[in-house]
């Protein structure tokens, strides 16, 4: 191992670093007053960073099913350019003027600036905080990439649920005066999806998760009580919230008795099978809310299909507050 690197091993591995890192040779070549950032190998082993990775994961190979395109690894399919501009067609629904194939490294670079700068403008507008960069997309910084691809499914409203709450420990080598030191810090990944997608008011069903885990299962029963007290008459009996309305089906039903009205079978699948069915299921629901003169629910769809409790009690605590004494 030559000096450097073993100078490298060291830095990391001081008393102001507590964590041991796996250092790649590359990461420790560093010119003067050079950067370069990885993440903590404990961070790695979080199950809710492995949970980000792998919906993130699934999420760009579904949107590029019909490339033929398969993604295996974030950091190691994504730092060229290559899949991303793909990806970004895919989804924006427009063609990016670039090359279709760059070998060179210049050549990766300038089709990854211009594929970043279509990111910008999509997302600037609507005050994205933009946490990558051409260099750490191309050096396969993971953390940029998770910021990058995050911010894309927020934009475009991804059918997947992201977990609440990563971070992750990043540790920082920087060569000052010839020598190695490294610092931790923590990074941020996502927040709450009420604030990653633009919804910053928080209300009572945020305090009940955050504060008052036990009032919340009162609440729950009181929901449970008020949606029986209505699907009985169609022989019908709730005791899951969260997965019993995730298809649609038993919301739209519930809407149409709390209306006094027979919802027509064609306007709605009633046995879904798929995610997009569901989806139109709950939509459709959504929808004869609004023709009844609540407000549009907070929650999205794709959360209630999701099974995220959080955004189904909303929905129906929406429901309740109008209809709590239709008999």
């Amino acid at each position: 191992m030559s000096d450097l690197q073993e100078e490298g091993k060291n830095a990391i591995n001081s008393p102001m670093s507590p964590a041991l890192v796996d250092v790649r040779p590359e990461d420790t070549q560093l010119e003067e007053n050079e950067e370069r950032t990885m993440i903590d190998p404990t961070s790695k082993d979080d199950p809710k960073f492995k949970e980000l990775v792998k919906v993130l994961l699934d999420w760009v190979n579904d949107v590029l099913v019909e490339e033929r395109i398969i993604v295996k690894q974030l950091e190691e399919d994504l730092y060229d350019g290559q899949v991303l501009q793909k990806l970004l067609e895919k989804l924006a629904g427009c063609k990016l003027d670039v090359a279709e194939v760059t070998q060179s490294e210049i050549g990766q670079k300038q089709k990854l600036q211009t594929v970043l700068e279509a990111v910008q403008d999509l997302l600037r507008p609507h005050g994205w905080a933009l946490r990558w960069s051409v260099d750490a997309i191309h050096g396969k910084n993971l953390v940029a990439i998770l910021h990058l691809l995050v911010s894309l499914a927020m934009h475009f409203r991804a059918p997947i649920r992201l977990p609440e709450h990563v971070s992750v420990q990043v540790v920082v080598v920087r060569k000052r005066e010839g020598l190695l030191h490294s610092s931790h810090i923590s990074e941020e990944l996502t927040t709450t999806t009420e604030m990653m997608m633009g919804r910053f008011e928080r209300d009572a069903f945020d305090t009940l998760f955050d504060h008052a885990p036990d009032k919340l299962s009162v609440v729950k029963k009181s929901l449970i009580t008020f949606v029986n007290k209505h699907l009985n008459k169609l022989n019908l009996e709730v005791t899951e919230l969260e997965s019993q309305f995730a298809d649609g089906v038993y919301l739209v039903l519930l809407v149409g008795l709390l209306e006094d009205y027979f919802v027509p079978l064609h306007n709605f699948y009633l046995t879904p099978e798929s995610f997009d069915q569901k989806v139109h299921n709950v939509s459709f629901a959504f929808d004869l809310m609004l023709d009844g003169g609540l407000k549009k629910p907070k929650a999205r769809p794709e959360d209630v299909v999701n099974l995220d409790l959080k955004s189904t009690l909303r929905v129906l605590y929406n429901l309740f507050t109008k209809y709590k004494n239709v008999e």
